[in-house]
């Protein structure tokens, strides 16, 4: 009689663990409704969520390692990251580096570099305005290689609400950007 009680205590608390941080946000949320007598929260931040795809005229080989913040210098105009980690500057997981947004810096962690499965993740945050996480995915299409790339990006302040909304709706369309940009560079001769 024990080991069955035993076992559904210990389902019910591993469902409890499971469940926690998605009731404690609902209940936070419902705390801030109420709080706000009822109302939707004035404090409501502005959220994107942009994918694109395009398709680089080279091999997955060598397109891949072109996703590393470092290396993307060579086809991305104006990308010029100033790198904290590591010294000197190469790409690997775990990265931090800063990028001058305008008249704000943004602080950069790479959070995935798995190259050989063809996945990247970057996210990066401007104090006081902007959290973005950018996902890529790439994969072999013959002798060329298709990314599928998301923006995800979180207004941190009121202030910053129309500018993470007109940011996101440009991401949807930088599809032809980035894939003139990186079959620019790659239709150079020996790359």
């Amino acid at each position: 009689m024990k080991a069955p009680f035993l076992f559904l205590l210990g389902a019910t608390c591993g469902a409890a663990v499971m469940a926690g941080p998605k009731a404690i946000t609902h209940v936070h949320a419902a705390i801030g409704h109420f709080a706000h007598g009822g109302k939707a929260a004035s404090d409501t931040r502005a959220h994107t969520d942009a994918q694109f795809e395009f398709l680089a005229n080279g091999t997955f080989e060598k397109v891949a390692p072109l996703f590393g913040a470092d290396k993307e210098r060579v086809w991305a105009a104006e990308w010029n990251p100033a790198f904290v980690y590591p010294q000197p500057a190469a790409d690997r997981e775990g990265m931090v580096f800063t990028v001058e947004h305008h008249h704000h810096q943004a602080v950069w962690v790479n959070t995935q570099l798995d190259l050989g499965n063809g996945r990247v993740q970057y996210a990066y945050v401007i104090p006081d305005a902007m959290v973005t996480l950018i996902n890529l995915r790439l994969t072999r299409e013959g002798d060329k290689t298709r990314l599928f790339v998301t923006y995800e990006r979180t207004s941190l302040s009121a202030e910053a609400d129309e500018h993470v909304r007109r940011m996101g709706e440009g991401d949807r369309g930088s599809g032809p950007e980035w894939e003139k940009d990186i079959n620019g560079y790659l239709s150079q001769p020996g790359k």
